[in-house]
């Protein structure tokens, strides 16, 4: 039966508890254990999908097609195990599912309670399908004494008297302030951070303390007899360079030794070669490129997290730092903005929804393309590419998406029927907006010879899709005439997936998110590709 381990987080918010949810799957993977790791999201949403990425980050797409919580893409990072649908939950989707059994009558007419029946909920989503697993990674979401997280930690705490003898062991992760006009490292947040959670009936067996610099024995001491957990249980997070380099950090600590005999278990000692590989490259680097990534939301990095950490696997596959560039795709609208981009040596456009800044990106997807700049469009990205080459190559002055209304030359528009599975979906522009996007892993075929198929290495792919239009094919015929190839389309040919110029160092634009399945330790090809190619235009200059 699988082993489970609660991960809950006081004093603030942000303190990292999705990395260390990771990297200790990460350490327990490489001790010979298979794991698994699941999201609690408090909120009411009942998934990210329809937030704001100032709001929320961006949003984590499953092979399935789930829209999720950013840290699923820690998860999949650090582990390899792809997330699933049944990987995220929030309080949004657990009464959803209770009111629509309510609505049927499956509760026989019964008062329907927060306790048994949302506890309940909650309990069969974080016990589904974990028989093959020997550890299961649950992270609660927000602070303990949110009240919108009572529900979750009430049930994990019915868990670890529903579960056999250890198989629930409870991390709390704090943060430990250094007070700079006292000179001394505070330990009070924690100890009430502990009194809350112990007030609701959780008792931890590990305390992870975020800090900036080392605490000393004695403090550590002082936290575990306020916090009633044995003196080598509290354990110190301590602030490092990369995430990457957080296993080698929590193993030096002993974290996973910890874990490992609160379950009264020994296993072999961890193998960290890939990460003190990744560590090395990361730190002693060959040399270093610059990109300019030109969004719509760079205010919040978050928002497009999985993208950057892409970026910098890119940088690990060829040995060298990445500079990221940030600039919101605006300033492209104003005269001479495109100077911004004269000493970059690669221009990426992420995904984006809405029309605020659509012009910026299409003046630096044409900057990119004369001057000779490596080039990637992702997603919208891709559409900004095709809509530029439209009016500036093909002639088509009007060229434009509908997504910002109605237009004369519709060279991206509503795709508004496509079948997953042997399942029809249909959309249309008026019915919801959440979960009615192509979503999840769809198949490509890539056209023997391509830029694509050469960076693949195979014609026959799949990636993860978010989008709700696509680039229309009837425009596919005079785009190629003018020195566009869609070098990638789906499997019955009516969806371009990759558009490339071949006459151009490197300029390619896909319409799924190749940045979900990127990991440091196998970084995804078109971004090792892509950043290979800035290096070769950094050469140049």
């Amino acid at each position: 039966m699988a082993r489970f381990i609660f991960i809950t987080g006081g004093v603030v918010s942000s303190l990292g508890k999705g990395l260390a949810s990771a990297a200790l799957g990460a350490l327990l993977q490489s001790r010979g254990f298979s794991v698994r790791l699941r999201k609690l999201d408090p909120y009411l949403n009942v998934d990210p999908g329809t937030m704001s990425p100032y709001q929320h980050g961006e949003v984590y797409v499953t092979d399935d097609g789930a829209e999720t919580d950013l840290d699923l893409g820690h998860y999949e990072r650090f582990t390899g195990v792809p997330s699933r649908r049944s990987d995220n939950v929030t309080t949004g989707r657990i009464y959803q599912t209770i009111l629509t059994k309510e609505r049927r009558g499956d509760y026989l007419g019964g008062t329907v309670q927060v306790i048994p029946h949302v506890t309940d909920a909650i309990k069969e989503f974080v016990l589904a399908d974990t028989d093959d697993t020997d550890f299961v990674l649950v992270e609660v979401g927000g602070t303990v004494g949110d009240i919108e997280s009572l529900p979750f930690l009430e049930a994990i705490r019915q868990l670890g008297n529903d579960l056999p003898p250890q198989h629930a062991v409870y991390v709390h992760l704090t943060l430990v302030p250094y007070i700079p006009s006292a000179g001394e490292l505070k330990t009070k947040p924690t100890q009430h951070s502990v009194k809350e959670l112990r007030s609701i009936g959780i008792q931890p067996n590990i305390i992870l303390c975020r800090c900036d610099r080392e605490v000393p024995e004695s403090e550590r001491r002082k936290i575990a007899l306020f916090c009633n957990v044995r003196p080598e249980n509290v354990i110190q997070a301590l602030d490092v360079g990369s995430i990457y380099e957080v296993p080698i950090s929590y193993h030096a600590e002993k974290f996973d030794d910890r874990i490992l005999d609160a379950f009264g278990l020994t296993a072999p000692a961890p193998s960290l070669a890939r990460w003190q590989e990744i560590h090395r490259r990361w730190t002693q680097p060959e040399g270093e490129v610059t990109i300019a990534i030109v969004g719509k939301y760079t205010g919040l990095k978050d928002a497009y997290k999985s993208l950057a950490e892409a970026l910098y696997h890119g940088g690990i596959a060829n040995n060298v730092k990445v500079n990221l560039e940030w600039i919101e795709s605006e300033t492209f609208e104003k005269e001479d903005a495109v100077a911004h981009l004269e000493e970059v040596d690669g221009i990426l456009v992420p995904g984006g929804f809405g029309y605020r800044g659509v012009e910026g990106k299409i003046a630096a997807a044409n900057f990119a393309r004369n001057h000779k700049v490596p080039y990637f469009g992702i997603c919208f990205g891709m559409q900004i590419a095709v809509i530029e080459a439209a009016r500036n190559l093909a002639g088509f002055s009007h060229a434009s998406s509908t997504e910002f209304g109605p237009c004369d030359e519709a060279v991206v528009g509503l795709m508004t029927e496509w079948v997953r599975g042997n399942e029809k979906e249909t959309r249309t522009a008026e019915g919801d907006l959440g979960g009615t996007m192509r979503l999840g892993a769809y198949d490509a075929v890539l056209k023997p010879g391509s830029h694509a198929a050469e960076i693949y290495g195979t014609t026959q792919i799949s990636e993860r899709h978010r989008h709700r239009y696509e680039v229309n094919i009837n425009y596919v015929p005079k785009l190629e005439q003018h020195g566009l190839l869609f070098s990638g389309l789906s499997p019955n040919g009516q969806l371009p997936e990759i558009v490339e110029i071949p006459d151009h160092p490197w300029f390619v634009g896909v319409q799924f998110h190749p940045e979900l399945k990127s990991k440091p330790f196998d970084p995804h090809p078109l971004f090792a590709s892509f950043i290979k190619a800035a290096l070769d235009q950094s050469r140049l200059v």
